[in-house]
């Protein structure tokens, strides 16, 4: 299955003194398998597994130079070949040996060898490391599938997302059979989500059989590693908050209350454990802005947020058996269309690197859905989830209440269009978002 991170890992081998690389992300995203498909370009190939070995933490015991480390590998795999400059050494499942990471300053200053590990939880656990090589690593994240490496899963070629591109810069509509297909293959996208397994299966099957038990074994996985790596009465809060998703999502402002959660709770008691939710990957958070002026990274309440699963099929798995077996069968969304549409949006804004941010002005019908930025604009995004106007969108652009407003983005089930201010892009164009707003002129 190709994914979006070969070709970073093949321009990160050629950058000159590149560092060791830890990918990080949340539970079988397809870090291992990338890497494993990347590892048969180098001479030698040699893979550690902290929990299917848990022999080899002790390679440390002895120091951390590179030789030291080295030599007690050979001890544990004697065929094990270490060629200078064509040998890639993977570490995963690096969270269960913390000592893992301060190896990588000796590994970087030695050079002799390529270095990527990889785990899940993995920013949890730099806390119990004594040093963690900053600056002798280089950090990325891997996320699920976006609709674009979907799409390559299905056997569409490359070049697709230009010609989806071509469409949404120069303003012209897609043909209605390109319309009917992409809005169908989208919606196989957010009921499947983007976990390889899940997609995989889907492909195999042609249908969504034995689809949501995958899916729902992923959750319940993640619930484990919440009772595993957690600790204190945290694990219970932390589980709490990431089964209440679901049901803030389905209501109509989706804001997260602590206090509809439990008696009495304050939001500060729970700060941490959406940020634990966060740092797993498995969460993506998106904050209330103060007032809609740059810069939107100082100017949102840390207090009032929304939270979304980091990818929709871990939603679609949570939500009731009547509307599961409705999507799957009808690809009907029911009452949780607003939600699904939205979860499946900041997930493709998170997986591009956008922050979240969200607008609710007090005592106001006034509310967006996401707030972006390009070189001189705040740009709102609406979600619309049914046709008809868009009075929010619409005051925001045209208001003079708002300078830094340009215009104004749509996504909806309608054509490629622009009218007032705003463009209309169907949501399967979302992500190219990120492209769009940096070429935009």
């Amino acid at each position: 299955m190709r994914r979006k991170i070969d070709n970073y890992l093949k321009q990160w081998r050629l950058m000159q003194g590149h560092k060791p690389l830890v990918i990080g992300g949340a539970r079988q995203v397809g870090k291992t398998y990338s890497v494993r498909e990347y590892g048969r370009q180098y001479g030698s190939f040699i893979e550690i597994n902290f929990i299917t070995n848990p022999e080899f933490k002790r390679i440390f015991d002895t120091g951390f130079s590179t030789h030291e480390i080295i030599k007690q590998i050979s001890l544990l795999l004697p065929m094990a070949k270490f060629l200078n400059g064509d040998t890639l050494i993977f570490f995963d499942e690096m969270q269960e040996c913390p000592d893992c990471a301060t190896s990588l300053k000796f590994f970087h200053e030695d050079g002799r060898y390529d270095v990527i590990c990889s785990g899940s939880l993995m920013g949890l656990n730099y806390k119990e490391i004594t040093s963690n090589s900053v600056g002798y690593k280089t950090d990325v994240f891997m996320h699920s599938l976006d609709f674009e490496e979907f799409l390559w899963a299905l056997g569409y070629a490359e070049n697709i997302s230009e010609n989806i591109y071509s469409h949404i810069v120069d303003c012209h509509p897609f043909s209605a059979l390109e319309l009917d297909r992409l809005e169908r293959l989208f919606t196989d996208y957010i009921i499947t989500g983007g976990m390889p397994e899940v997609v995989s299966h889907f492909i195999k099957e042609g249908n969504f059989s034995g689809v949501l038990e995958k899916q729902r074994q992923l959750i319940v996985d993640y619930e484990q590693d919440i009772v595993k790596y957690a600790s204190g009465i945290d694990k219970a809060r932390i589980r709490n908050v990431y089964r209440h998703v679901p049901i803030f999502l389905s209501k109509e402002n989706k804001k997260f209350q602590v206090t509809k959660i439990e008696r009495n709770a304050r939001s500060r008691e729970y700060a941490g454990c959406v940020d634990w939710l966060r740092d797993a990957g498995i969460v993506n958070i998106c904050y209330c802005l103060h007032t809609l002026e740059p810069p939107l990274k100082g100017n949102y309440d840390p207090t009032k947020y929304k939270l979304y699963y980091h990818d929709s099929g871990m939603l679609v798995a949570s939500l009731d058996e009547e509307s599961s077996a409705t999507l799957r069968h009808n690809r009907d969304f029911g009452v949780y269309k607003g939600a699904l549409y939205e979860n499946v949006v900041s997930e493709s804004l998170s997986k591009q690197s956008l922050p979240l941010y969200y607008y609710k002005k007090e005592n106001s019908q006034l509310e967006m859905d996401f707030f972006l930025r390009d070189g001189e604009s705040v740009v709102p995004v609406e979600v619309k989830a049914k046709s008809g106007a868009s009075p929010s969108l619409n005051s925001l652009v045209s208001g003079k209440a708002y300078p830094h407003i340009h215009y104004g983005i749509k996504l909806s089930a309608q054509n490629v269009g622009f009218a007032n201010s705003i463009y209309t892009i169907p949501y399967y164009c979302s992500f190219l978002l990120s492209r769009w707003l940096k070429e935009h002129k």
